[in-house]
């Protein structure tokens, strides 16, 4: 047998695992670094978060990445460039983290690996009648594996597509195995660039959903970007806790077909990015619209949608539980509109449940990490039937 897939075994094999998930994500602030223990798999996952890091990009490697980013036209050569160059920067920050944490490599089993994502092209979005719906993320798995010496999956997502989904949001494996409950209705609401949440109906007859609901903090970032240059967001909504709600501008933001599709569905910022909102602002004539009521408008948009989005699967008279995580949960007056608009939940952090608000997506990967070699994806078929039932991720060796 050759040694590579022998050791693969083992790890296979054995009661518990050493995981490194990595989530980058379409904000471009920085590589998110999960170190897990996890044992078992299926619904006797269990898994203990041992490190976490999120370390900041440099300003060389957000240009390098925003050159090609959500772009229907790019450098062609400059696209095949950063396929490795990504890897081999994730490579070094994590080796970095491995020595900061005095951990050695030969201790951890697996490197989950996101990639960068960097077209997003479902077919609701491109309607392009031959082709399906397809993703694309960088940073090669083979170029990771080599320079860290461990075994890394990576490329999730297209496995989903090929079984016939969007590619996204995948989080609904994990919420599903880390957080359902029997008996207790739950939303796992995860707030990044794009917005997007699970809901486990705590009942095996309820219809689990697992969808994006439109923008995160994907285009607030990149208004705070272009109107102050150095500043990436919004910190504390300190802006637009200063504005005021233009409701013309709000509705216009708000009426784009992608809100009327049905669940599930998946965007990016190829959609929702500064020249959508700079055309919703020429078609209300909202073009002068001060900077702080442009920033409490969009934080309105994103909160409206996703309560929208949420309250068409709850039972309002339920005390549904919502567990929020990702970088909007930092941003308290897009809380406070959630809450305005979904009394009928009660908030909490996924930190109440044990698991980093922040870390969360990075565990995610480690867990689909978890199920692609120990795994039996016969778990999703049999009990979340709302699930594509496949397991996920490309292995690369470091030799």
């Amino acid at each position: 047998m050759n040694s590579n897939i022998q050791h693969l075994y083992t790890i296979a094999g054995k009661p518990q695992r050493t995981i490194i998930g990595l989530m980058s994500g379409t904000s471009l602030d920085g590589l998110d670094i999960a170190l897990c223990k996890i044992s078992g798999s299926g619904l006797e996952t269990k898994l203990e978060l041992l490190q976490f890091d999120s370390i900041a990009y440099t300003d060389n490697f957000k240009k390098e990445v925003r050159s090609v980013f959500s772009k229907k036209d790019v450098n062609l050569e400059k696209l095949t460039l950063l396929n490795p160059w990504i890897a081999l920067q994730h490579a070094g920050i994590i080796n970095q983290c491995l020595r900061k944490w005095n951990i050695n490599k030969d201790s951890v089993d697996l490197i989950a690996s996101h990639g960068q994502s960097i077209y997003h092209a479902p077919a609701s979005l491109h309607k392009l009648k031959e082709f399906g719906n397809a993703t694309l993320q960088i940073g090669d798995g083979d170029h990771l594996s080599v320079a860290t010496g461990i075994i890394c999956i990576s490329d999730f997502r297209q496995k989903n597509i090929a079984a016939g989904g969007e590619g996204a949001p995948l989080a609904g494996y994990g919420d599903y195995l880390l957080f359902s409950k029997q008996g207790e209705e739950r939303v796992l609401l995860n707030i990044g660039g794009i917005a997007n949440f699970t809901y486990l109906p705590g009942h095996e007859d309820g219809k689990m959903i697992c969808t994006d609901t439109g923008p995160g903090n994907c285009i607030m970032d990149a208004y705070m970007q272009e109107q102050f240059p150095g500043m990436f967001y919004d910190e504390d909504a300190a802006v637009a806790k200063t504005g005021l709600v233009n409701i013309e501008l709000l509705n216009e933001l708000k009426s784009v077909a992608f809100f009327n599709i049905g669940f599930p569905k998946t965007t990016g910022p190829e959609l929702f990015n500064l020249a959508y909102l700079q055309n919703a602002k020429i078609k209300t004539g909202t073009n002068d619209l001060p900077v702080a009521d442009t920033m409490a408008t969009l934080n309105k948009f994103t909160a409206d949608t996703i309560a929208a989005a949420i309250g068409k699967c709850v039972n309002k008279k339920n005390g549904v539980k919502l567990f929020i995580s990702g970088g909007g949960i930092h941003n308290p007056l897009l809380i406070d509109n959630l809450k305005t608009q979904l009394p009928e939940c009660i908030f909490n952090s996924t930190a109440s449940t044990g698991i980093n608000p922040d870390a969360k997506e990075a565990i995610l990967f480690a867990l689909l990490a978890n199920e692609c070699v120990a795994g039996n994806h016969l778990v999703f078929k049999k009990q979340a039937k709302q699930i594509i039932p496949v397991s996920m991720g490309k292995i690369s060796f470091p030799y």
